[in-house]
């Protein structure tokens, strides 16, 4: 890095050189370059990122599942609900095989997800909320299991 090079107005001004840099000093162990701060605050980010990308695939998985339960007399759709229940099964069921840890804190992202997933499956299907109970009429354990679907 060239002497007096500012890292922390860097992040703000371009982004890819700030990372670049950083994960230079990293690997020459420049520990006392580092910008600490905002390298701790952008670790942190792609922790939530992770996060947030399990419950957009249980969001959906959930949404499916829900529509599969309320509006199976909805032939058209039938099909590709089962389909999409499949692929975001395995992809969240993926995901937290690559990141174990989410498991600690899988039931509040499973409750996050359900009570989003209701409010989407009454405003795509028209029926109402009410119609979608409260509380997930199935667990998060047994959305996650293979082959499993709901019945009426």
């Amino acid at each position: 890095m060239t002497v007096g090079i500012d890292l922390k107005r860097i992040y703000d001004e371009d982004y890819y050189f700030w990372y670049s840099e950083n994960a230079r000093l990293l690997r020459e162990k420049k520990f006392n370059e580092i910008d600490i701060e905002n390298l701790a605050e952008e670790l942190e980010s792609m922790g939530r990122h992770e996060r947030d990308k399990l419950e957009s695939f249980l969001i959906i998985l959930f949404l499916h599942i829900l529509k599969l339960k309320y509006q199976s007399n909805y032939e058209a759709g039938l099909r590709s609900w089962k389909i999409s229940v499949k692929e975001h099964r395995l992809r969240a069921n993926r995901h937290l095989q690559n990141n174990p840890s989410l498991k600690g804190i899988l039931s509040s992202i499973v409750l996050d997800a359900y009570s989003i997933a209701r409010l989407e499956a009454a405003q795509e299907t028209g029926l109402t909320e009410e119609t979608f109970p409260l509380e997930m009429p199935f667990t998060g354990e047994l959305a996650l299991t293979e082959d499993w679907l709901p019945t009426e």
